[in-house]
């Protein structure tokens, strides 16, 4: 499928790490009477900075004299207006389209951006994809509410590195081992360290295991020689 609406671009945009604020609109000089996008390929899924519309095929109230063939003074002004408008209109749509929650996680998202969080927890989330990101701020509303960091801990991590596992070791120490199932990456690293610095509960300890999963007593997967690491 194509994209049909502004709505859609915006959401295809911030799933592209493209943000909202770096999409210009123009209203198209050629379009079909029967969608709202005018682009070159019609079912097109890519997301171009510059998006041409037809302002009439949901806003014809609002624009149906603002390009008056009459009118040819300020030009220039006027594709400016009409570009905040736009984006004023598509802003509305993606909240009518928002729950309680989802309004939540953005304003949680909207923190974490401004530092409130912290410095290192601001940075790194900008390794994130926007699913992933929600994910987080998702599992922080919860934490709020329920208090549960270890177990949000881990469904965290297994969100964000789909082979993931945490095991507990609390007969001894306070401790968390993490088999992550993937290479180790500084990337990777970064974001276990974003998810520990806001879901780890300060007294336990860590262990990170990467590629290799640690040896199991009777679990023979993780007892292969050559494909096992030592705890």
């Amino acid at each position: 499928m194509g994209l049909n609406y502004i709505w859609d671009l915006v959401i295809k945009a911030e799933q592209a790490n493209l943000s909202k604020k770096k999409l210009q609109f123009k209203a198209a000089k050629v379009y079909s009477p029967y969608m709202e996008l005018s682009t070159e390929v019609l079912n097109s899924t890519v997301v171009e900075p510059t998006v041409e519309i037809n302002p009439y095929y949901r806003f014809y109230a609002i624009f149906r004299d603002y390009y008056d063939v009459n009118f040819t003074d300020d030009l220039e002004m006027r594709d400016a207006f009409f570009d905040l408008i736009i984006h004023f209109l598509a802003d509305i749509d993606l909240m009518q389209g928002m729950n309680k929650r989802e309004y939540y996680i953005r304003f949680v998202l909207r923190d974490i951006e401004a530092g409130i969080f912290g410095t290192s927890v601001k940075e790194k989330l900008r390794l994130f994809e926007q699913e992933e990101k929600e994910a987080i701020a998702l599992n922080i509303l919860r934490l709020y509410e329920t208090g549960e960091a270890v177990y949000l801990l881990k469904d965290t991590l297994r969100k964000i590195f789909k082979h993931s596992t945490i095991y507990a070791n609390c007969e001894e120490r306070d401790e968390l081992l993490f088999y992550i199932g993937q290479e180790e990456t500084e990337i990777a690293r970064a974001k276990i360290d974003l998810i520990k610095e806001i879901f780890l509960p300060l007294r336990f300890h860590t262990d990170i295991y990467w590629d290799y999963h640690f040896g199991i007593i009777d679990v023979d997967k993780t007892m292969q020689i050559d494909n096992m690491a030592l705890y």
